[in-house]
């Protein structure tokens, strides 16, 4: 199951984004866990992993752009997106860089384009967790792997200049 995280200091916007949401979400099998306190936000981090965390800009106390620099620090999987009315580019695009956020989204924002950001950034997040996994070995590479537990050297082969192989 996916999980995202919005964050926004009006509960009334975190209502709306909820229901524009929620059915594409639904299908997504993604569950939503909205605050309007990023303090609590970021303790919520701590305990769960999210796919996408959202952030509305301007918030008392914890700006936006802090907080989701902070949830790079936790979790630094979890695709960031930045909600904003702002019209302060200059401080926006320094606050996106900053926190390495992936897409801006301007309020009001529209439905079917949130939705496309967020299909997004389910397969940005798909993506960096697939890269992230180690290569799956053979079978011969885990038996290799389990003879030179048993025996170290043994996977080892000298050659002499010529070619051809010591026998020790």
């Amino acid at each position: 199951m996916r999980r995202v995280l919005l964050v926004d200091d009006e509960a009334r916007v975190l209502s709306a984004l909820q229901r524009t949401l929620r059915p594409f979400l639904q299908e997504q099998d993604a569950e939503i866990e909205a605050f309007t306190d990023p303090e609590q936000a970021l303790l919520r981090c701590a305990e769960v992993t999210f796919d996408i965390v959202m952030s509305d800009y301007r918030m008392p106390g914890l700006t936006g752009a802090d907080f989701l620099q902070l949830v790079k620090g936790v979790q630094p999987q979890a695709v960031r997106l930045m909600l904003s009315a702002s019209t302060e580019f200059a401080e926006v695009s320094h606050a996106i860089n900053r926190a390495e956020v992936f897409r801006y989204v301007a309020k009001p924002w529209e439905g079917e384009e949130l939705k496309k950001i967020f299909l997004q950034a389910f397969g940005r997040h798909d993506e960096a967790v697939r890269l992230r996994q180690p290569p799956a070995l053979s079978a011969q590479e885990l038996e290799a792997r389990k003879l030179e537990r048993e025996e170290p050297g043994i996977t080892q082969v000298r050659r002499a200049p010529d070619g051809s192989i010591y026998l020790d």
